[in-house]
């Protein structure tokens, strides 16, 4: 890791008073030009740049989680897919690890992000926080924030103010430095301080207001020249423009009438519905939206230890418009695409118009923004079970059950959320044609040397406590807790049955051990912080060594106080004996305990492929916990991205040519019961609608970067904490196997096999064509004209094409009032 103590750059060089039209967006070509100061100013209705009032459509890129060979592409796609700018959370915990020694290499060079997005023609949202929440561990703090003397956590507290300031100002005057700021002719349109804190204000009183108050001010004192956003914060002061964050936002109103209405995060991800993904937007625009941003455009990979939550693995796809890897996830991506498409034509009218809203009855109506040029129309039915037929205009429309429709000019219907028109692909994985695996790696072992631990009771610090394990500054997910019981032949213990160690936890899994001998294992399931362990034991008079080791899945990031939730072994520990209704406790949380930070393999590296340590060769063990595992592998051929499928391992973590790829857990499966059949995407969402993967494990592929590997043999570790078996595992590449659409007439169907070539058509029908992707079928009407014979014809042999869906290309299809689609299912 390339730690700077001094810090340098790591780069080179109706009403007016409604809608605010922000979504943190604007087009390259409209917003600025390259190198010249730029004015961002708001008003109540709109974010206005250089004096033109905009509908900002912004996305999320977090650029640690993916890397900066992904950068570029990753940004080209969400340009391509209709955003105006990219926003990203600044991650303090990896930048400054060390108080006062910073970290800007590789995927955490913040600069070198915000230049690619600004030369792709973007603008950038900056979201400083430093509070980030973001399932990343501990909301983003660094752990020895947690150790400093006297500090409290997002409070009028100076300690932890005068360290808050400190790295704000320093992600601050590198990008003026860099001159990043749209205010230097940079791509930084907005920033933003602190987040989501109005959510959990209350129980810090008084003092909360205090230091939200201070947020503002400091902020405000570091003269960036273009607005400060507070998310969440209904009492956010001025300058600060409070925005909102959530499933729905159509209810919120800005605490100022001089403040646009914002939605800084959109949730479009963990959601599987496309319909169901934007309504919610839509229904905001009916109470006068201006601006939006999906807070996952693309989640990618949590690498390392940065995970938090906790009980997340590597994978924060999230349902994203763009996959964890950076491919389309599609039909969202391109769902999103159209209405992006759609609303920007109505800038205009959207963001200086005056606002209509008429009710049509049956859960229907009509909000009109005009001005005395232009008007535009936004049709909704909020009936959750019932389509509506009305009339507006002297023209019948009909509306789906739950949707909204845009008209840009209240008479042409371009976009509904129910009607999805854009491609689905289905992903595959393919096999490493590089070799033949899984029976070309082969594999080498050694144990985790655990004798002195478990053994030994050897220790680098100690104290006659149980400690918090955050007090070890996070410098490992594992920490030893070992101590001795000293029992001798007159002990009462003795006089009782069937001993047990009983153990109080509060980390995420716990593995014990006494006398040398491994006890059991045990961890916290159905998201319980706290739970009891208490397994059977063998004592002997004298002295027993008891060592238990504690291992974290990254810490708490939410709630109000969440940085003292307990972590690692809370105590107390017991000696327990029965007799008859007899219980006699021997307690040992006051006893000395001495502590260990991490494993000893990580220690010495052995998961660096140039590590001196011997490994053993032949016969492999499996099923062992603390072992690791080592073979070398050829990297899949092509440019696709790299999954490793660790089916059959246990728990732990996983390097490949040194790189960590993050923490493993294909052993924990997801619950069995509460996935549906079919995703229903009308009525309000839960977070417990349209579920899947129930009964699988919850993540088996892991991402390989392209970047991490070479072109020849490449070393891939695994410490294995739990045991499990590495024959199975295999690398292969993710791609596209089948493109299907179903489009609505006069509208386009554009299909794509992502960089590949269609070889076949197994489906296309006109009319009414009925079932899904992959068992479409013929339905009650069918356009006179060959559909396979056309749409083969226009796509075979190409690696996309667009059709035009309309009685003229396919024929006439007499199907009365059932609206005409077309469906095509391509093999890629």
């Amino acid at each position: 890791m390339k730690r700077l103590k001094k810090m340098t750059s790591s780069s080179s060089s109706s009403s007016k008073n409604s809608f605010a039209a922000i979504s943190f967006s604007v087009s390259f070509l409209l917003l600025f030009v390259l190198g010249s100061a730029v004015e961002v100013s708001h008003d109540g209705r709109a974010i206005i740049i250089d004096g033109k009032r905009r509908i900002l459509q912004s996305g999320s890129i977090h650029y640690p989680r993916s890397t900066p060979e992904m950068w570029p592409d990753l940004i080209r796609k969400a340009k391509a897919g209709g955003l105006d700018a990219i926003e990203t959370y600044v991650f303090w915990n990896v930048h400054e690890p060390v108080r006062r020694e910073y970290d800007f290499s590789d995927n955490l060079d913040l600069i070198r992000f915000i230049k690619t997005i600004h030369a792709e023609g973007l603008y950038a949202v900056l979201r400083i926080g430093p509070y980030v929440c973001a399932e990343w561990t501990y909301g983003g703090f660094p752990m020895w924030l947690h150790n400093l003397p006297g500090v409290e956590f997002r409070t009028a507290n100076k300690v932890y103010m005068d360290e808050m300031q400190n790295f704000t100002t320093l992600i601050v005057d590198m990008a003026k430095q860099e001159k990043l700021f749209a205010s230097q002719g940079g791509p930084i349109i907005i920033a933003q301080i602190e987040n989501e804190y109005g959510n959990i204000m209350e129980p810090y009183g008084g003092a909360g207001k205090v230091y939200i108050e201070w947020c503002a001010a400091m902020a405000d004192s570091l003269k960036i020249g273009v607005p400060w956003v507070m998310c969440q914060q209904s009492d956010a002061p001025q300058p600060m423009i409070n925005t909102c964050n959530g499933w729905y936002c159509d209810s919120f109103t800005p605490n100022n009438p001089n403040s646009p209405k914002m939605w800084t995060e959109n949730w479009t991800g963990s959601r599987t519905g496309e319909e169901k993904t934007h309504i919610e937007l839509l229904k905001t625009f009916l109470t006068r939206l201006p601006g939006f941003s999906k807070p996952v455009y693309h989640g990618g990979t949590n690498f390392g230890r940065t995970a938090g939550g906790p009980y997340i693995t590597t994978s924060y796809d999230y349902d994203a418009p763009l996959d964890e890897f950076g491919n389309l996830n599609q039909p969202k991506w391109g769902h999103l695409k159209d209405l992006h498409t759609a609303l920007k034509s109505m800038e205009e009218s959207l963001t200086e118009g005056n606002i209509t809203q008429i009710n049509m009855g049956n859960s229907v109506e009509v909000t009109v923004y005009a001005t005395k040029k232009v008007s535009s129309c936004f049709f909704s039915n909020s009936n959750t079970t019932s389509d509506a037929t009305f009339t507006y205009g002297g023209t019948v429309y009909t509306l789906p059950a739950w949707s909204v429709s845009i008209l840009p000019h209240c008479k042409k219907e371009v976009y509904n959320t129910a009607k999805v028109n854009a491609q689905t692909s289905v992903m595959v994985k393919k096999k490493n044609e590089a070799e033949d695996q899984p029976a070309s790696l082969k594999w080498s072992w050694r144990p985790e040397v655990i004798d002195d631990s478990t053994v030994n009771g050897k220790g680098q610090i100690s104290a006659n406590r149980i400690i918090d394990q955050k007090m070890v500054n996070d410098q490992s997910d594992y920490l030893w807790y070992m101590t001795s019981a000293d029992l001798n032949k007159e002990d009462l213990i003795w006089t009782t049955n069937n001993l047990t160690l009983r153990v109080n936890a509060s980390g995420q899994i716990l593995h014990a051990y006494v006398n040398g001998e491994y006890l059991g294992s045990q961890w916290s399931t159905n998201g319980n912080s706290k739970y009891l362990f208490e397994k059977m034991v063998k004592l002997k008079p004298g002295k027993n060594l008891i060592a238990l080791l504690s291992a974290t899945i990254g810490f708490q990031n939410y709630g109000a106080f969440y940085d003292l939730a307990q972590s690692g072994i809370s105590g107390p520990v017991e000696i327990v004996g029965r007799r008859g209704d007899e219980t006699i406790i021997k307690d040992l949380s006051s006893h000395k305990w001495s502590y260990k930070v991490g494993m000893d393999g990580m220690v010495t590296k052995l998961y660096d492929p140039k590590s001196p340590a011997k490994w053993e060769e032949g016969d492999i063990p499996i099923n062992r916990n603390l072992t690791w595992y080592k073979t070398t592998f050829k990297a899949p051929l092509g440019t696709d991205p790299v999954v490793v499928d660790l089916q059959g391992l246990g728990k732990g973590e996983a390097w490949v040519n040194c790189r960590s790829l993050g923490r493993y857990w294909p052993s924990i499966m997801a619950a069995e019961d509460g996935c549906d059949a079919t995703c229903d995407y009308r009525g309000k969402y839960t977070n417990t609608k349209c579920l899947t993967n129930c009964g699988n494990p919850t993540q088996r592929w892991y991402h390989i970067p392209r970047s991490f590997m070479t072109g020849d043999d490449n070393t891939i570790v695994l410490f294995e904490e739990f045991g499990g078996n590495p024959s199975l595992v295999n690398f292969q590449t993710v791609t596209v196997g089948t493109a299907c659409g179903k489009a609505y007439e006069h509208h386009v169907l554009e299909l794509s096999c992502q960089n590949r070539r269609i070889s076949d058509i197994k489906f296309a029908g006109f009319g009414d064509p009925q079932g899904s992707c992959g068992s479409f079928r013929k339905g009650s009407c069918d356009g006179e004209k060959d559909a396979l014979e056309i749409v083969k014809s226009a796509c075979v042999g190409k690696e996309s094409c667009s059709l035009h869906v309309s009685e003229k290309a396919f024929g006439s299809a007499s199907c009365g009032r059932i609206p005409k689609r077309l469906a095509v299912e391509a093999v890629c």
